[in-house]
């Protein structure tokens, strides 16, 4: 997407657009690693919070037109962001509790 932007942009937009991406996985990784389920929570609130930004900025690079269409890019940040959503919903519930007549086996 980046590849079309502006000259002057190299160290604006673009860097900023380029790097946008690696905290989401990464928060996802680091999360996942760590103990109890509320820190994976946290990690996956912030990898929300870094899609946001790929999403701001992606209608802010539809602005000055140095895109035409970003509809299929916006479409999939919202896509994984759903995703992301729904796991740090279920993360920060916790496990479901076990019935004491039907334990989980």
């Amino acid at each position: 997407m980046t590849r079309h932007f502006p000259r002057e942009e190299v160290y604006g937009l673009t860097t900023q657009r380029r790097r946008a991406p690696v905290p989401v996985c990464s928060n996802i990784a680091e999360g996942a690693a760590r103990s109890p389920s509320r820190n994976f929570a946290r990690f996956l609130a912030m990898a929300n919070g870094s899609l946001s930004e790929l999403d701001t900025q992606t209608v802010i690079a539809k602005e000055p037109g140095f895109v035409r269409e970003a509809s299929a890019r916006e479409a999939r940040i919202n896509e994984v962001s759903a995703l992301v959503s729904g796991l740090h919903r279920k993360v920060a519930n916790g496990p479901p509790a076990q019935s004491p007549n039907h334990p989980i086996t």
